[in-house]
């Protein structure tokens, strides 16, 4: 491996240590199948398709981790990417953090990707670790909403709410993952923002919380969030589209 390429080394941090509720009752929400293949298998694959990434690290459940790094072995991955299984912590940030933490001193760039987006094209991946390598501290994919979004004062469930503001719809995005970072920044944002308290929905949140910048590149529909019931009836259309057309 030459300098360069040493230099820009990747790795992609997988969080599957959530339970996955909303899909309801069984096996955690990163290990329910997909075309008969589970999902966490198919988000370790979309990030493993990218050339750029040389390791992958998943977080996995305390209790799973052995049965985890079992699933793995049993899959076919591309041979020119390494995986580790580590065990995740009590929240989303916490498992990121033990993620980060197990990587080798020559990863630059580190991807944190949700193991419930287990279709995300290889290039939104690529894209994201360009504009990493060009410079940019955190990346995120995002969407333009289709929908206008209502700012709402909550209130009881099943109750009214009273609408207070209608943000500017061309302003706003849905961020999707991989997000990308430079690993020093990413490092420095779970250091100084605290586990306990109100932390961030996503590491990027971290990030801004620093007061560094985040930029936002093209999402990608197929990249969409496996959290329902009726999410998993889309993601297996679109790999059975996916095999009918290529052979995916």
């Amino acid at each position: 491996m030459s300098d360069e390429s040493s230099r820009h080394r990747t790795a992609a941090v997988i969080p599957a240590a959530g339970r996955g509720i909303r899909l309801g009752p069984g096996a955690p929400k990163a290990l329910r199948t997909l075309g008969g293949t589970p999902m966490l298998v198919h988000a370790v694959r979309a990030m493993a398709a990218s050339r750029a990434v040389s390791l992958v690290v998943v977080v996995a459940p305390p209790e799973d981790t052995a049965a985890v790094k079992l699933l793995l072995g049993e899959h076919s991955l591309p041979v020119r990417t390494d995986y580790l299984v580590v065990p995740g912590g009590e929240t989303r940030q916490e498992s990121v953090r033990r993620g980060v933490e197990a990587l080798p001193e020559d990863i630059a760039t580190v991807l944190v990707h949700d193991a419930a987006r287990p279709l995300v094209p290889v290039d939104t991946v690529d894209a994201v670790v360009d504009a990493v390598r060009a410079g940019a501290p955190a990346v995120v994919p995002a969407l333009p909403l289709a929908d206008t979004v209502k700012e709402v004062e909550p209130g009881a469930k099943d109750q009214p709410e009273p609408v207070v503001a209608t943000p500017e719809r061309a302003r706003l995005r849905a961020v999707q993952t991989p997000q990308g970072f430079d690993r020093d920044t990413l490092v420095r944002a779970h250091l100084t923002v605290p586990l306990a308290g109100q932390g961030a929905t996503d590491d990027a949140g971290l990030v801004e919380q620093l007061g560094e910048p985040v930029v936002v590149v093209p999402g990608h529909e197929e990249a969409f969030k496996v959290t329902r019931p009726l999410d998993l009836l889309l993601a297996e259309a679109v790999l059975a589209r996916r095999r009918a057309n290529d052979g995916f």
